[in-house]
């Protein structure tokens, strides 16, 4: 019976252009092999499986060949590449530094680095794994790194390039290699499978590529599992199975259940897919991925960065049509913040039908149901607020436009006299028509060329003023004391009752600032307690009356003293006295 080889060995490239999902590295090594500008040292770093330690082998094979093609690809006729295909060259050796991370190891390689090759060019050093050296290992290596024989080229190659010290780094050329994309493991995949003689369904084999994640080792791993599962026909449906993937028919179907306000349905699904075993966290990350792609469909430009089948493809430009982009960006929220939070929640369970829940919710309110059209402000009718000297009710505002019928003409009055501040006035106007609609305590605009009906004015009073005014420092006499003393100090007076101007004189900026601190409270309070609009505070600084000072410090006190009795002073200058400090 012949030994079986994984189809990640059977199938390993042998030549740069047989390298799957790397075109940018391999044309830049193949140059560099024919122009002859081979560096001393080469760092390949990137995600596992995808192909560096194929390249260094592929790198380490070509640049020993003695027939290069005019390519820059190994022949694989000659004496060096026939031995190293069997793995019999002297030239190559590989180092694996996840159980050779030692100073003695490194030691032991610096020393066979100074013995020229026997056959061939160039000797090469393959160290996988490389960041698993030790500090000491890594300073035991940098000079030979640095300055080797002309004959000793380096290949480096780790998947954690931030774990080597830098000055590693400075002495390599670094080449990233990138994640293998879906489109490149299926091609890989399909060619296995016609040379393997298995027939595979195209969306059996992007499952698999989605679930490699960019190795195409994992992805070819998986393929020889589900032949020995499957035989030499594979499913779809043998795939999910096998690979314990979610059937993204269950995605059409909760999709189409939200669209379509089905709420329970979506629950029942739920729950069929916990009874089948499936993570509640890998059913919401699916779920996410499943909103992306409508997203992303629902766009011819945005379409290719959709990773499906072609029958696919289809399904989801069908169910994208039924969708809004906002709700899609709101669920695909959701279901982030959803994953998310998972970990931290008690009831998991609960967790996710919650989400589900939100995002039905969601499209609930985004499909015209229950939806509320937002109306700019200035096309807002506001009634009136009651006034309270008011003896007639306002009619109230229709639901539905009223037509305007031209306005009877106003019959003009003879202005009234100037009020003085602290009084209220209310202009004699007609009777109002029921289809007007006025701001209250709005400033007089005069007369109008259609004959629009002129609104009542109101003034503020100093007694309203300094009722609320005490009533306020009153209220916040506990919160803060400072505040309380401050607006208790003097009285508030009207400037202009008109425009609503008041001023409070303060005796310093001390007090100044603990008003304008708290301005904007105050100022709202004034205003819904004395039922104006507009209201404006003015805090000037004045000098306090010299009789209200309290002497503190002896030259004070003496200085009040002589105001009381002048004798005083001149017995001071007789005496020869002195002031106690």
């Amino acid at each position: 019976m012949e030994n079986f080889i994984v189809s990640a060995r059977k199938y390993r490239p042998s030549t740069f252009s047989s390298v799957v999902g790397q075109p940018a590295i391999t044309t830049t090594l193949k140059n560099a092999i024919l122009n002859n500008q081979l560096a001393q040292a080469f760092l390949f770093c990137g995600p596992r499986g995808v192909g560096k330690t194929t390249c260094a082998r592929i790198l380490a094979k070509t640049i020993n060949c003695l027939q290069i093609s005019s390519e820059g690809e190994a022949c694989n006729e000659c004496v060096s590449c026939k031995s190293f295909n069997t793995s019999a060259s002297f030239n190559i050796y590989e180092l694996d530094a996840a159980s050779n991370n030692s100073v003695d190891d490194i030691r032991s390689l610096v020393d066979q680095v100074r013995i020229p090759p026997q056959a061939g060019k160039y000797k090469v050093y393959i160290i996988d794994e490389v960041h698993m050296l030790s500090a000491s290992a890594f300073n035991a290596f940098l000079k030979t790194l640095e300055e080797p024989p002309a004959y000793a080229k380096f290949i480096l190659a780790t998947t954690e390039k931030h774990k080597i010290i830098p000055t590693v780094l400075s002495r390599c050329q670094i080449f990233d290699f990138k994640r293998i994309s879906v489109e490149d493991i299926i091609y890989q995949l399909n060619y296995v499978a016609d040379q393997e003689g298995v027939k595979a369904e195209s969306e059996a084999l992007h499952i698999i590529a989605q679930k490699a994640d960019g190795a195409l080792r994992d992805a070819l791993s998986m393929f020889d599992q589900l032949v020995s599962f499957g035989g030499r026909h594979l499913t779809y449906h043998q795939v999910i199975a096998n690979l314990n993937v979610l059937d993204y028919d269950y995605y059409f179907l909760i999709t189409d259940c939200l669209l379509e306000n089905r709420l329970p349905d979506t629950l029942l699904l739920l729950d069929e897919i916990v009874a089948n075993g499936f993570d509640g966290q890998h059913f919401i990350t699916g779920m996410g991925e499943h909103l992306r792609s409508l997203l992303v469909s629902q766009d011819i430009i945005t379409l290719r960065l959709l990773e499906a089948g072609a029958s696919l493809k289809e399904r989801y430009q069908m169910q994208t049509k039924r969708c809004q982009p906002v709700f899609l960006l709101k669920a695909i929220e959701i279901a982030n913040r959803s994953d998310i939070d998972y970990r931290m929640s008690n009831n998991k369970r609960l967790h996710i039908e919650l989400a589900i829940l939100q995002m039905g919710g969601l499209l609930h309110s985004t499909t015209g149901i229950e939806t509320k059209r937002i109306v700019p402000i200035a096309q807002v009718a506001f009634a009136p607020a009651p006034l309270p000297f008011a003896t007639t009710s306002t009619p109230p505002v229709p639901d539905k436009p009223i037509e305007h019928k031209p306005d009877p003409p106003v019959k003009k009055t003879a202005p009234l006299p100037a009020f003085m501040p602290g009084t209220i006035s209310i202009k004699q106007i007609e009777p109002e028509s029921p289809q007007k609609q006025t701001l209250p305590f709005e400033a007089d605009t005069g007369d109008t060329e259609n004959g629009d009906n002129e609104e009542i004015v109101m003034f503020i009073t100093q007694p309203g003023l300094e009722k609320h005014w005490t009533a306020f420092a009153q209220s916040v006499a506990g919160v803060s004391p400072n505040l309380h003393a401050t607006l208790t100090s003097s009285i508030p007076k009207i400037l202009d009752a008109v425009n609503g101007i008041i001023e409070y004189p303060v005796n310093g900026k001390v007090q100044q600032k603990e008003i304008n601190d708290h301005k904007m409270t105050l100022l709202d309070y004034l205003k819904k307690k004395l039922e104006v609009s507009r209201l404006t505070l003015h805090t000037p600084i004045v000098e306090s009356a010299r009789v209200n000072e309290i002497p503190y410090t002896p030259i004070e006190k003496y200085r009040k003293m002589v105001e009381k009795n002048p004798v005083l002073a001149k017995m001071k200058e007789q005496l020869n006295l002195d002031i106690d400090f």
